[in-house]
């Protein structure tokens, strides 16, 4: 007889045991609103500082020959030049969800 409550008590405890670690993962895990928030946070920073660097640099070809147009970024800066023209650039993360206008912008949303 207690053989005959032994198997269903252990599903009973697996199921259990199953949703509450499903509900933990939901709360604490990798896909947990407060990891997610961080994530997008910490992609900002990267974003923010990649665009800082590329701006220097633009500063720099200007500085130099006094027009942003035929300048080129260093590989490795993390964004892409879209346009440059005599005055002014259009720089993007590779992802294509943020840019910045510059010189002297700041980062949006979106593409160039």
């Amino acid at each position: 007889m207690s053989r005959l409550l032994g198997i269903p008590s252990l599903v009973v405890v697996l199921a259990v045991g199953g949703y509450l670690m499903t509900k933990q993962m939901q709360s604490g895990g990798p896909a947990s609103p407060p990891v997610r928030q961080a994530v997008t946070q910490a992609q900002g920073n990267v974003a923010a500082t990649n665009f800082a660097g590329a701006a220097d640099a633009m500063q720099a070809f200007y500085t130099q020959n006094a027009t942003y147009l035929g300048a080129t970024l260093p590989p490795g800066s993390g964004v892409i030049l879209v346009r440059a023209d005599a005055t002014s650039y259009c720089l993007q993360t590779p992802a294509g969800d943020e840019h910045e206008d510059g010189p002297g912008g700041t980062a949006q949303p979106g593409a160039c």
